[in-house]
């Protein structure tokens, strides 16, 4: 019995060792099949992107199509973004071209094509001040979201305008020139990628890029179905001549200085004065035009002290908060938002803002141009004569709506860059010249507590172009965008922005840290305000009225 026994289990092993040979053995070709299935695609994807550098394209020279596999991302500009070590991008085919649409032009970009799981849409993304580089964070974070994607240097290396001395065709490139020409033969070459063009473009830009995204409606309204333009320096000119306007007196007058803790000073009594304004004491304002705080209650009675501001800093703080004025009494640019103390970078320093001088450079064609020598009323319409063709200001944006296009604007209260009530008065100046009922194609977004573009005690994260997918390809328009606050890789905040002139309204029960127990409501008066509340109220409940 026991032989049988052993005589049955040597059996049993030896069928079990010849059914496993047996399904490796079968299993061979399979596992080889989906290796070559594999290396095929991949091998496929490399063709098609090499294969990008022999494609011919008007005035444009591909200098590389080279394919990038998966893992870390590694800039090749010297960026903050590059250091995070939590990015890690897909497989990408990286194209590289100079574009030369003027026998001056030198116009450098890239474009980064999803090798696989493509989502067939298109994503620009912007520059800040003076450009000079291509925005590879951002391009970046698009490719993570499926998107083909690309970025422009708009022609020239280096953040300052000292390329456009005498060099007139690259402040044309720099202007509108270098972003449409980058969208037409970006969509070119996607063509020729993937074999067909996207079915969608969209472009995404804060500060000068949100001043391209306004070019391109203006300009070129079919270049993109949708646009997300934040914090825009629009007005290019006139925002520089602001700057100009109110640091030099203060460089020229050190008794108008600001000291930093005064600074700190003043913004503490802005807080007390209007932080509760909106029933939420929470180190935010939510709506700057209704915090009428005068400064005057800060000027000093017997002394100087850290805790008052003298007549020439009171003159000072009063001069930015104010809007600057030819002296006809015509507006050149709105003064700063209260909430925004601690960012004004006009105090404590040895020179007006050196983009805002860029300006000027440009206008006179001197690298050396002089700062100390600013006049407002000469300087603003010597600029807006010579440099005019970089603001992005007409209202009429029929063409880009009549398209199909939305366009989002987004601005943060608290931005001491560029004032938020520039795009506020953009967005009223398209009103104005379209008729009020706009809503279905354009909406501004204003964010309290944030500074330029991003940063401030406040949320200041928001998916502004998962905002954008939803409303041009679905149809659901933003009637709110939930915007978090992040600490420590944690959100703890989260609060709505509300489409302007709407405000987040706090219902009075749960926390103030959770969007949830936040409206969205006119400022138009109570009954406004009680109708909301009461559908709010009404969605929370059940059918036997508890929430």
């Amino acid at each position: 019995m026991a032989g049988n026994k052993k005589s049955r289990g040597c059996s049993l092993f030896f069928y079990e060792f010849s059914n496993i040979r047996y399904q490796i053995r079968n299993a061979i070709p399979g596992f080889f099949f989906l290796f070559f299935l594999l290396f095929s695609v991949n091998a496929l994807a490399q063709d098609r992107c090499s294969a990008l550098k022999k494609v011919s394209l008007p005035d444009t020279t591909i200098t590389k199509a080279e394919s990038i596999g998966p893992g870390p991302f590694h800039s090749p500009a010297n960026t903050a973004f590059q250091q995070s070590p939590a990015v890690n991008l897909p497989s990408y085919c990286r194209v590289a071209a100079v574009l030369h649409p003027s026998p001056d032009s030198h116009i450098e970009m890239e474009l980064w094509l999803p090798e696989k799981g493509w989502n067939g849409k298109f994503q620009a993304v912007g520059n800040g001040g003076f450009a000079g580089t291509i925005s590879y964070g951002a391009m970046a974070l698009a490719l993570r979201e499926g998107y083909a994607t690309v970025s422009t240097d708009t022609g020239h290396k280096g953040g300052n305008a000292l390329f456009g001395i005498g060099h007139p065709e690259k402040i044309v490139d720099y202007a509108y020139r270098s972003v449409h020409e980058m969208t037409v033969k970006s969509k070119s070459l996607i063509r020729g990628f993937y074999g067909k063009g996207p079915r969608l473009s969209y472009w995404n830009g804060c500060s000068t890029g949100g001043r391209q995204g306004l070019m391109e409606a203006q300009r070129y309204p079919e270049d993109y179905d949708g646009i997300i333009a934040g914090a825009a320096a629009n007005y290019h000119s006139h925002l520089h001549a602001s700057d100009m306007a109110i640091a030099v007196p203060i460089l020229k007058n050190p008794e108008m200085n600001v000291s930093v803790a005064k600074l700190k000073m003043l913004h503490t009594a802005v807080m007390n004065a209007c932080d509760k304004l909106d029933g939420v004491k929470d180190g935010i304002i939510t709506d700057p035009e209704e915090c009428h705080f005068d400064p005057a209650t800060l000027l000093c009675k017997d002394g100087d002290s850290v805790n008052c501001l003298t007549r020439p800093q009171l003159d000072a703080v009063e001069s930015v908060y104010s809007p600057v004025k030819f002296s006809s009494g015509d507006i050149i640019f709105p003064g700063k938002a209260p909430g925004s103390e601690t960012g004004w970078m006009m105090f404590n320093s040895r020179q007006p803002s050196p983009v805002s001088m860029g300006t000027f450079i440009l206008t006179y064609q001197d690298a050396d141009w002089d700062w100390k020598t600013f006049d407002k009323d000469r300087d603003t319409r010597l600029a807006d004569e010579k440099t005019g063709f970089i603001n992005a200001i007409d209202p009429d944006l029929r063409a880009f709506r009549d398209h199909g296009g939305k366009l989002i604007l987004y601005h943060g209260w608290n931005d001491a860059g560029i004032s938020p009530y520039n795009t506020i008065n953009y967005y009223n100046s398209v009103l104005s010249f379209m008729g009020p009922g706009q809503k279905d194609w354009i909406r501004l977004f204003m964010v309290p507590g944030m500074g330029h573009c991003r940063g401030g005690n406040c949320p200041d994260q928001a998916n502004y172009i998962g905002a954008m997918e939803r409303w041009r390809e679905a149809g659901t328009a933003p009637d709110r965008i939930n915007a978090y606050r992040v600490n420590d890789n944690r959100v703890d905040m989260t609060r709505p922005l509300c489409p302007y002139p709407e405000v987040a309204v706090y219902t009075g029960t749960g926390s103030t840290n959770d969007a949830e127990n936040f409206i969205c409501r006119a400022k138009d008066g109570k009954e406004r305000l009680l109708k909301l509340l009461s559908l709010y109220f009404l969605e929370r409940m059940d059918a036997n009225g508890h929430e």
